[in-house]
């Protein structure tokens, strides 16, 4: 018994089945790709660090969505995400794998206005990296179909134009390491989604445009800015 409406359970589509992945919490990792700590004027040696994303900023495959408010600087982050199956806390990297359920392509959109003045200011980034329908994720597809992936072309096209060409093998912390390190900082639970990071070429979008980011092995996913 509540006494409003209880929300919707966000969820993922799995690829090939009708039974869908309940998402919990989403977490992103910032800064593991060399190339684009490089473009964004930091340090390559940092650890890597973690924000979050609200559940329901999930937008779930192919969308046509509007166009986020308070910002003239909307970027396009292409990311492997990795979906949680089990839970675990202060998990070895050995046995990190072990947890994963399944991988996506997503996009991990950021106010990079925001960004930027809350970093000068020395605050939080939510209101740059959590606003609604910023975390973009195509279907799921489960290791049992297609293992885990370490290597593998990640892309990001606007309007066709080629944005973003990376590869998995380039991320500086591998998924065993990244669920290890943030399991040492909070209990991972299934249901939880981790974005783990972005290749160079991160830039702008507008009204209008139409972005597809792109994963070996693992399909593609289409944004619409209305």
């Amino acid at each position: 018994m509540y006494v409003i409406p209880a929300p919707a359970q966000p969820a993922l589509p799995v690829a090939g089945e009708t039974a869908q992945f309940p998402v919990r919490r989403i977490f992103c990792v910032g800064r593991n790709y060399a190339e684009h700590i490089r473009e964004m004027g930091n340090d390559t040696r940092e650890p890597p660090f973690f924000f979050t994303k609200p559940a329901d900023a999930l937008v779930a495959g192919d969308a046509r969505i509007p166009f986020p408010p308070a910002t003239s600087d909307l970027h396009h982050e292409a990311e492997l995400v990795v979906a949680i199956g089990r839970g675990g806390q202060d998990i070895a990297p050995g046995d990190a794998l072990d947890h994963v359920w399944g991988y996506a392509a997503g996009n991990d959109l950021t106010r990079r206005d925001l960004q930027a003045q809350a970093k000068s200011m020395r605050r939080p980034w939510d209101m740059a990296k959590a606003f609604d329908n910023s975390a973009i994720c195509g279907p799921l597809h489960p290791v049992s179909r297609v293992g885990h992936p370490a290597t593998g072309r990640i892309t990001a096209r606007v309007n066709g134009e080629l944005r973003q060409d990376g590869d998995l093998s380039e991320m500086i912390w591998p998924v065993a390491d990244v669920i290890a390190h943030l399991s040492g900082l909070v209990a991972l639970a299934p249901g939880d989604l981790i974005y783990t990071g972005t290749p160079a070429g991160v830039g702008a979008l507008s009204r209008g445009d139409r972005c597809t980011v792109e994963i070996e092995g693992l399909g593609a996913v289409t944004t619409e800015f209305a």
